[in-house]
């Protein structure tokens, strides 16, 4: 009989989930997720810091393209750190025909991101990405494999063509995507011009390296996105991880007209709900997430025929997490006092797509602090590829100027209540970018409904808990559950 994870590490971005999250969670033979969410910028930005602890150097040295590594770390590394007022770098945004030092750059992050998680233990590791966030998924997976990643887990969208590129370049073969762009039905012939593509060949400095094809876990909010990807996604789904839309980050859209609460929530109904009968009948291994952060919903989404849970939120507070520890202890002391409030803004996120904001006074969830905010749009991971009248392709964000967006022909409707996610997240894990000197990008913190329930890891006395805290409070109070448990990879291999 297959064992599988019981518990898979939500893959929190931009940096949440860390190499040193991931690394402790899969030690305990749970599945450990990094984030591949703007892990080129974040790795940027820790090489400017100065690279505390060596391990940026350690990831470099390892990777197998040495002088690719060394024009990154010759460019980019700061003795000593960056000064004090400096802000750091810019990288170009991403565009559908990136830069070769931007192909190089995702490469190398993601590599170093799962190699440390992967120090010191057998064990796999997976890494999360954003089916919004395109333009970077070929170089990031190639990465990521070049690294020995064991699973891909990928939502916010519908992410059929990932299986197909895991099989190219499991066999050596350059690998496409198609991008997908705001008005390609209304020119076609520029839809013809719309795929990416990789050739590992271009850039290795040798002989291909031989990979390893990882486990891909789709994240779907839906029995219909659960069948549709299992019906036509261009290679083998592994896996589903089913996610309410009560999980952090960004959720799902309701089915049907969107209606918002009293408090200008989106309301989700009997159609949002998922059919876990149905589930079962798909033949393949599935995950219940948002809100399974105790002992209980795992018993219950067990009892329920699942392989296990994920969940994010409890570790986004544990100590391994990249989350600042300033913000870690205000919200935990929240938590505590069973007074942390969670919103889930329709607007917030430049997706389009209802995302789940922390209230905590100081960041971007306080309306002054988002009215005195500048907008600037100098990172672009989720800005909109769309078709200019040249047919040609050009990006715009609704959290950019508006006088920008509306003249790339959105709406200044659409840029109302919208915030700058990507120097939001950065912030969060300690990386703000700062601004003529003195202005500090302000943070803006995502957690799931069940924020007050990471109380529930705090021992008495303590201020602070770790992952394995966390997975073993999971276990040890789960009765049918192994206290240990093999890797999906592991039993399937």
């Amino acid at each position: 009989m297959l064992q599988f994870p019981r518990i898979i590490q939500g893959g929190m971005g931009v940096g949440v989930s860390n190499w040193r999250l991931a690394q402790a969670v899969s030690r305990l033979g749970q599945l450990g997720v990094v984030s591949g969410t703007a892990l080129d910028a974040l790795f940027v930005r820790r090489l400017a810091d100065g690279d505390q602890g060596g391990h940026m150097r350690r990831g470099l040295d390892a990777f197998p393209f040495p002088e690719m590594a060394r024009r990154i770390w010759q460019e980019y590394f700061v003795s000593g750190g960056k000064p004090a007022g400096a802000s750091y770098p810019n990288l170009p945004m991403h565009q559908k025909r990136d830069v070769r030092k931007l192909v190089e750059l995702c490469m190398v992050s993601n590599f170093v991101e799962v190699f440390l998680a992967k120090e010191g233990h057998k064990n796999p590791v997976g890494i999360n990405f954003l089916e919004k966030v395109q333009i970077p998924h070929l170089p990031s997976i190639y990465g990521a494999m070049l690294a020995g990643v064991g699973y891909v887990l990928m939502g916010a969208g519908i992410p059929l063509h990932i299986p197909g590129v895991l099989d190219a370049f499991a066999l050596q073969h350059f690998a496409e995507y198609k991008l997908m762009v705001t008005g390609a039905a209304q020119i076609q012939f520029a839809a013809l011009d719309t795929p990416m593509q990789l050739d590992p060949a271009e850039f290795a400095e040798g002989p291909l390296p031989v990979l390893h094809r990882p486990k891909f876990l789709a994240i779907v909010s839906s029995n219909i996105l659960a069948a549709t990807m299992l019906r036509r996604s261009s290679g083998i789904v592994d896996g589903l991880v089913i996610e309410s839309p009560t999980a952090g980050g960004h959720n799902a859209p309701p089915r049907g007209k969107l209606q918002l609460n009293a408090a200008g929530e989106p309301v989700y109904g009997e159609r949002d709900r998922v059919n876990i009968p149905e589930l079962r009948t798909l033949g393949v291994p599935f995950w219940l997430a948002g809100g399974y952060g105790n002992a209980d919903k795992l018993r219950e989404a067990l009892d329920e025929g699942a392989a296990g849970v994920q969940m994010g939120t409890a570790f986004a507070f544990s100590q391994e997490s990249g989350l600042r520890p300033d913000l870690k202890q205000r919200l935990l002391r929240q938590a505590a006092a069973g007074a942390g409030q969670v919103f889930t803004d329709p607007l917030a996120s430049p997706t389009g797509f209802p995302f789940k904001v922390a209230q905590l006074e100081g960041t971007s969830s306080s309306l002054q602090v988002y009215q005195e905010r500048t907008r600037v749009c100098d990172l672009g991971y989720l800005r909109e590829p769309y078709f200019t009248e040249e047919g040609g392709i050009g990006y715009r964000c609704a959290a950019e100027p508006v006088a920008n967006y509306v003249a790339k022909g959105g709406t200044a409707e659409n840029t109302v209540g919208r915030k700058c996610l990507c120097n939001a997240l950065l912030a969060n894990v300690g990386h703000p970018q700062l601004r003529n000197g003195a202005t500090v990008e302000p943070a803006l913190v995502t957690v799931g409904d069940d924020l007050n329930s990471v109380a529930q890891f705090l021992a008495p006395g303590r201020e602070s808990y770790s992952a394995a805290d966390v997975v073993e409070r999971l276990l040890s109070l789960s009765a049918d559950v192994p206290q240990e448990t093999d890797s999906l990879l592991a039993a399937t291999a």
